[in-house]
């Protein structure tokens, strides 16, 4: 029923660690490059010292970010007009239901599991042609594109988890420079910076991630939208009732 295929995943995990492992390259070359420099001059945090600053809540905003753009990758691969009513399916459609062989039609549905061939087989199976058929494909369309809308609803999810998950690092970031000033008598700005890198670090990767993920989700919404609308609008043209026209 998905149109996300196992190789299409195999994919997209593969992807995955890529990723992972060049954010990690880029972290330790950053981190050695810093090191190198130590003797000349005071150098600023490298992003993964920052990184490390962050505690639990930037690993858990780490593994969202991977999951975020697993999504992003999958959506990219898998969301085209193609995938969901492929030309060749819909010309052998367009044939069989010309010549009025609705039996034939409805094996070609059987044969390619895809969102043209759902619609269009559910408008078949309730009267083959004609406005019956139209009404049951519109009421299947309208079902597959919500399990559509379903699937990349999960973009939005993460684009909202994210910034609440830098407030969660930002209340612990004070929580730790709070206990700082609190176990001191005179503590200086460095004793406080942990707290305070905690704080930062985990509210900009969480505003980071609600950016990226809330934008990637409208987009995706948006094409979805107008795929479902032509996929529909096609399947209703295929249901039409022919024998009147001729």
């Amino acid at each position: 029923m998905s149109i996300f295929t196992s190789q299409n995943r195999d994919m997209i995990r593969r992807i995955a660690v890529a990723f992972c492992l060049i954010a990690v390259g880029l972290f330790l070359a950053d981190t050695l490059f810093a090191q190198e420099a130590s003797g000349i001059v005071q150098q600023k945090k490298t992003w993964f010292q920052l990184f490390k600053a962050t505690g639990i809540v930037g690993i858990l905003l780490l593994l969202l970010s991977v999951g975020g753009f697993a999504l992003v990758i999958e959506h990219f691969v898998n969301l085209k007009l193609e995938k969901i009513m492929p030309p060749e399916v819909v010309e052998q459609l367009d044939e069989e239901l010309e010549r009025g062989s609705t039996e034939k039609a409805y094996e070609v549905c059987q044969a390619r599991d895809v969102y043209i061939t759902r619609v269009v087989k559910a408008g078949l199976e309730a009267g083959g042609t004609g406005e019956l058929a139209q009404e049951a494909a519109r009421e299947t369309g309208a079902e597959e594109t919500f399990n559509l809308n379903t699937k990349i609803s999960y973009l939005s999810l993460v684009g909202n988890i994210g910034p609440l998950l830098g407030l969660l690092g930002t209340v612990t970031g004070m929580i730790t420079a709070f206990q700082e000033i609190e176990q001191k008598k005179a503590p200086t700005p460095a004793d406080l910076a942990q707290g305070v890198y905690e704080s930062l670090v985990n509210t900009t990767m969480g505003l980071f991630a609600a950016i990226i993920f809330l934008t990637a989700y409208f987009i995706f919404k948006n094409k979805v939208s107008k795929m479902t609308l032509t996929a529909n609008n096609t399947a209703i043209m295929l249901l039409r009732d022919r024998s009147a026209a001729a």
